[in-house]
């Protein structure tokens, strides 16, 4: 059924307040309209693209949650995180994180996402990396997507040390592996 500008826009509003994470294709077969419709729409409305939505929202709900360091500096977005246990993000490689001349990923900045996500997975105050053990199993280029995925191995608290995990994904292919060992404060859990 077709509805007129004003009631679609009131009812597109509606449901991407319910669902931030519809898709603008999703949207314009709800709405038996085209994409680009879908597009003014938002751009009218000042809706912001999918992306953009879900990273709002992990912000605000991550935000809380992080202790150990301000979540705009974590190296990528996370999307997951359950402190002292596990935590994921995202990391678009950008032409920023690359080598001009060959698109390869410098390898500092897959180590940043890393350890960044080690750090923001200690359910402390103050989280330092005493030491790491990492790996790079191939190179990433421009354009390519790394998840990566942090694992709390070992809580040792009378020495202060959590024992992460962190291994990187490019299309589900292994493209870094870190082992790190954290300093967190003994005081506070």
């Amino acid at each position: 059924m077709k509805r007129n500008k004003r009631e679609r826009q009131s009812m597109l509003t509606e449901t991407i307040k319910e669902n931030p994470f519809i898709t603008d294709e999703e949207l314009a077969e709800k709405f038996t309209v085209s994409i680009q419709t879908i597009r003014l729409d938002r751009l009218e409305l000042s809706i912001p693209e999918l992306r953009e939505r879900i990273k709002n929202v992990a912000e605000k709900r991550f935000e809380d949650e992080v202790r150990s360091l301000p979540l705009e500096e974590v190296i990528g977005e996370i999307i997951d995180i359950e402190l002292d246990q596990s935590a994921i993000s995202i990391l678009d490689i950008k032409s920023e994180h690359v080598f001009r001349r060959n698109k390869i990923a410098r390898g500092h900045h897959l180590f940043a996402q890393a350890n960044s996500l080690a750090v923001a997975v200690i359910n402390d105050e103050l989280a330092l990396t005493a030491k790491a053990n990492i790996q790079f199993t191939r190179s990433v280029k421009e354009g390519e997507r790394v998840i990566a995925k942090a694992r709390v191995e070992k809580i040792d608290d009378d020495n202060g040390r959590t024992h992460v995990e962190v291994k990187s994904y490019v299309n589900n292919e292994l493209v870094f592996k870190g082992e790190f060992e954290m300093y967190r404060s003994k005081n506070e859990k």
